[in-house]
């Protein structure tokens, strides 16, 4: 029995759109602003320590702050993974929410498979590049209203990148399971083949403009919830 479903975000739960022009753009129009008026966040503080330390690795170069911006808007453009980017958006995003300038993207099936999926005795987990708490803002705020008391386990790279075996194994580790009793849907097939080297069952999701690949598909919830 599968007791735990776990979830990719963006091209599964979510379309890539919402994420890449509607979250990205409004981080990178809210970027300078946000930083200079929260720099003594405790949160930002370290965001901003953890930018320094990566260029300072990867391109000997000290910042200053307004260099720490221009690095994080890079990495936004770049659609790099970096934790400290992570954090401050979903620190802008939070903002965004609650302003109700957007609201979280999930497709119509997402919903309607999560209450299968509790209604049979298993539970709901997510694992995004996305930080737990930019997370918790798109089911939160979804337009589907909360979602998020239909979730139990948020992970995010701090676990480990999406594409590595240890990642997932760490996943099994932490909710108490075998690999074997957890099920991942995303549209990535790097992500999959992590996840089936770890022991899991995967499934890749075929929403729109996402590329096939060898592993089992469906292209809506839908279908796989007629199996369960």
């Amino acid at each position: 029995m599968i007791k735990l479903f776990l979830f990719d975000i963006e091209g599964t739960t979510t379309d890539i759109n919402f994420v890449h022009k509607v979250l990205f753009p409004y981080s990178a129009k809210c970027m300078q602003d946000y930083v200079l008026h929260h720099q003594t966040h405790p949160l930002v503080v370290d965001a901003i320590q953890e930018v320094r330390d990566t260029v300072w690795k990867e391109e000997k170069r000290q910042l200053g702050l307004y260099e720490v911006i221009d690095k994080l808007l890079e990495w936004i453009k770049a659609d790099r993974k970096h934790r400290a980017l992570k954090t401050i958006q979903g620190l802008i995003w939070d903002v965004g929410y609650s302003k109700n300038d957007f609201k979280g993207h999930v497709y119509p099936d997402t919903k309607p498979f999560f209450k299968t999926i509790l209604d049979k005795g298993s539970k709901v987990g997510i694992y995004s590049s996305g930080s737990v708490h930019a997370q918790k803002l798109i089911f939160g705020y979804s337009v589907e209203g909360d979602m998020t008391p239909m979730i139990s386990y948020y992970f995010d790279t701090n676990v480990g990148g999406k594409r590595e075996v240890s990642s997932y194994q760490k996943i099994a580790q932490e909710v108490g399971l075998r690999p074997q009793e957890i099920h991942f849907f995303s549209d990535i097939a790097e992500e999959l083949a992590a996840a089936e080297a770890a022991g899991m069952g995967v499934t890749q999701l075929l929403r729109p403009g996402t590329k096939s690949s060898r592993f089992e598909s469906i292209t809506s919830f839908d279908t796989f919830k007629n199996y369960l």
